[in-house]
């Protein structure tokens, strides 16, 4: 019996230590979204558009299961002096459920969704039904601190992925297909050669991942004239309608003013018209009075 009781006071007093030391064990797991490197997990999904595309951070790859025909996007950011390289594999449907060959398209567009030119890679790629899959890759131009407004050079800021299917049989659209997406980029800041100016902020403000390459800057406060005030406001109108009124009725009366008398002065008086009933005859005739 007394062995029993020591038993019991001694799995008591362990209970408090087994209770500590649960958090630091289940602490000490590694987490399921981070790999054993560090990188952060790849990405399961994609945009269907712009505003839906999925933010990936520095370093992280996307895994995604699409539908053969849609439109896929993804953004990522880039600093100036970095050069990026976007590298697509997508693993087509079965060669059984396919019914013709298929191509494959990858975009690349800027903050501005302006389309950038590709300097290397294989933009669009085409297999047949029995090809099983596809590589696709764009390297981009590097990454300049400013641009002049009228050309379309990259700029730091976010930049969106399109993967798109531009040809394949009506009957293929739908069938299940994979894709593996990494984006890579070499250089820095430091490689950035000059240019002789600054860009102030970059061209969208990214959202998500990309939030740590830009540099956003402090807003600019407009400049202020001694004139600022006589075109603002909601009862400027009514100052410009009142002047504008007085300034016509100044000009009606010295137009009439000058239209009336030309020279400033009364027209004068002609001498006396002469009597009508009065008038002389020389020579032949008669002198009536």
């Amino acid at each position: 019996m007394r062995t029993t009781i020591r038993g019991a006071l001694a799995a008591l007093a362990l209970l408090p230590a087994l209770a500590l030391g649960a958090p630091a064990a289940s602490a000490a797991s590694p987490s399921p979204t981070a790999t054993a490197s560090g990188t952060p997990a790849p990405a399961t999904k994609a945009g269907t558009s712009f505003l839906t595309a999925v933010n990936l951070s520095p370093g992280q790859d996307a895994d995604v299961a699409v539908s053969t025909g849609d439109y896929l996007y993804w953004a990522f950011g880039a600093s100036e002096g970095q050069t990026p390289t976007v590298s697509l594999t997508v693993n087509l449907a079965p060669a059984a459920d396919r019914h013709g060959p298929q191509t494959w398209s990858v975009e690349v567009f800027d903050g501005l969704r302006r389309r950038q030119a590709c300097t290397a890679g294989t933009q669009n790629a085409t297999g047949d039904q029995s090809t099983t899959s596809l590589t696709l890759n764009c390297t981009l131009r590097e990454v300049r601190t400013w641009a002049e407004p009228w050309s379309g050079d990259p700029l730091p800021g976010t930049y969106y992925v399109r993967l798109s299917v531009t040809d394949a049989p009506q009957s293929d659209l739908g069938l299940a297909a994979t894709t593996h997406l990494h984006v890579a980029a070499k250089g820095n800041a430091d490689n950035a050669q000059p240019e002789g100016g600054e860009l102030k902020a970059p061209l969208v403000p990214p959202v998500g991942g990309g939030a740590s390459t830009a540099r956003a800057a402090a807003p600019v406060a407009e400049k202020e004239h001694w004139y600022t005030g006589w075109f603002s406001g909601w009862n400027s109108r009514w100052y410009w309608t009142i002047g504008g009124g007085f300034l016509a009725a100044l000009a009606g009366v010295l137009g009439y003013h000058l239209t009336r008398h030309p020279r400033g002065h009364r027209p004068g008086h002609h001498g006396p018209v002469p009597h009508q009933g009065s008038y002389h005859q020389h020579g032949d005739h008669a002198e009536r009075r």
